[in-house]
Formats: structure tokens, sequence, C-alpha cells
């Protein structure tokens, strides 16, 4: 009897943190949006200036934080090169870890910034702008290269094994032959070889909107052989879509995965040199700021 997919994992408590931490720049940039517009020379005259001014209490905490997390930031590289810290997790969770921790940069960089990019500050804010992005963009080739749970690489053999598991699982709970649920959700037989960088990339967000039209393609016919009646119908319609989500990426990133590794091998080289800029331009900035006492702590 095969195995059956694995059940759609909980909410990590790391995604619970980011999404409170989120929700807390987020208030603190709107609470701050009126000074933030105000011209420099009004804002100097406003009873918030003393908090949210870059060297204020609350502009210099939300500084301060980002050096931090952009420094945290760096420990993921060490983790991926020195197998002997294979004791504080594996890869996959340090790199969601990693991706979590960046994204609320760019909203602590401005509320650190009131906003005004110019100068020095707009020199550590540009620079990690450009990594922020790219990691961004580097997490999303990344997801395109199957992958098991413990974030290790898929082989064909194992692809094909889960997607076998997948298609049947999919047809036990929809009620459609297997034959049927496969054609609908079949992917693009193009072939993939000697794809370039921006080919690859557009074949990704094809794929991507390819899944919806097929998903939107399997509702209808899921909700022809079997009217929603029962109050658990809309709950399995939406675990049958969620496994053919899982089943069609599985096939397009089989067959796309000669050229995602090279897209990624290519990002890497990108990447890295970024980083180390922006690295160098925070670091001008906090020596600057702090060798001219512009600080609450001092």
């Amino acid at each position: 009897m095969p195995r059956r997919p694995a059940s759609k994992p909980k909410r990590s408590p790391a995604i619970t943190a980011a999404l409170a931490f989120g929700v807390v720049l987020v208030a603190l940039n709107l609470f701050g949006m009126r000074y933030y517009l105000l011209p420099r020379a009004e804002q100097v005259r406003d009873p918030l200036h003393a908090w949210l001014r870059p060297s204020g209490y609350l502009g210099q905490t939300a500084g301060v934080l980002a050096l931090l997390i952009f420094l945290f930031l760096w420990l993921y590289p060490l983790r991926k090169k020195f197998r002997w810290l294979a004791f504080t997790g594996a890869i996959s969770k340090w790199l969601n870890v990693h991706v979590l921790a960046a994204l609320g940069l760019p909203l602590l960089v401005a509320a650190h910034a009131t906003w005004q990019f110019g100068g020095i500050i707009g020199l550590g804010f540009w620079s990690m702008m450009l990594v922020w992005l790219s990691g961004i963009i580097g997490r999303y080739i990344y997801a395109k290269i199957p992958r098991s749970q413990a974030g290790v690489e898929l082989t064909i053999e194992e692809i094909g094994t889960q997607r076998q598991e997948l298609l049947d699982e999919i047809a036990s709970r929809s009620g459609l032959d297997v034959r049927e649920v496969e054609a609908l959700l079949a992917a693009d037989p193009s072939p993939t070889e000697g794809l370039g960088l921006w080919q690859t990339l557009r074949r990704m967000v094809q794929d991507d909107l390819s899944r919806r039209r097929a998903a939107a393609t399997l509702r209808r016919q899921i909700r022809l052989h079997r009217p929603m009646q029962r109050r658990g119908d809309a709950a399995t319609l939406k675990e049958v879509l969620r496994l053919a989500s899982r089943e069609m990426s599985l096939v397009q990133q089989s067959r796309m995965l000669g050229a995602t590794q090279n897209v990624l091998r290519f990002w890497h080289v990108a990447h890295r040199p970024l980083a180390v800029t922006a690295l160098v331009a925070v670091i001008i900035h906090v020596v600057v700021v702090v060798s001219l006492g512009a600080t609450w702590f001092r």
C-alpha cells in the first residue's frame, strides 16, 4: 500500500514571531508617518523629533536592530560552509529564518532613516536594499529545486515516487480517475535544454501561472462530479488543490532542474559581492555615526 503524502505542516514559531514583528514594524511606521512627511525644518520642532529622528530613542533603536539583524544574516552562509555547525539545525531551517529575518529590514531601516535616504544613511540603505532584493530572487529560485523536508535535493526516482503518490491521493479524494487527473495537471512539455538566464526565469513565472490555471480547471471538474453538499467538502477540495499544486510543482521543477541549478549558481556569484558591499557600507555608516557622537547611548 503506497505511503500517503505528508500533511500540510503547521505554522512554525519562527513564522509567527516574524508576523508579529512585521505588525510592530508597520505600526511604528504608520505612527511616525505624519512626522516622516514633514520637511526637515519642521521636523526639528515636532514633539516626536526626539523619538523618531535617526539619533532619537525609537529611530536609533530601529537602526541598532537593523544592524543586529544584518549581522545575524551572515550566520547562514557560515552554517552552509562549516559542517561541524550541523548541531545548530538543518540548513533548510536556517534558510527560512534567514529569509524571515531579512523581510523586515526595509521597514526597520526606513524608520531609522525617517524615510529620507540621502547622505550616509542612504548609502547603507540602498546597498542593503540591493542585497534584500537579490535575496528575494534567490529564495524564489531556491524553491524551484525539489527537496525533501530536510532540505536535501530529491533524486529523479524520488520525484517520480512522490508524484505517483500525489496523483493517487488526488484521485482518491476527488473521485476522478488517475489518468484524468494526470491529463488535467499535465505540464508544458517544451524542452528546457539550453535556456539562458532570462529565459529560465520567464519559464519559472510561466509555470507558476500555468499551475493556477490548471488548479482552476481541476476545481471545476471536481465540482461537476461532486457538488459541494456536505460541510467537509470545501476542506476536501482545498486539500486536493494543495496536493495538485505540489504534484505540478514536482513535474515542472524536475523538467527545469538543470536550468534552475545553472541560474542558482549564477545568483550565488552575483549575490555574495553585493552582500559584502552592503556590509562595508553599513560598517562605514556605523563608524561615522558613532565617531560623531550622534547616538542616544553615548
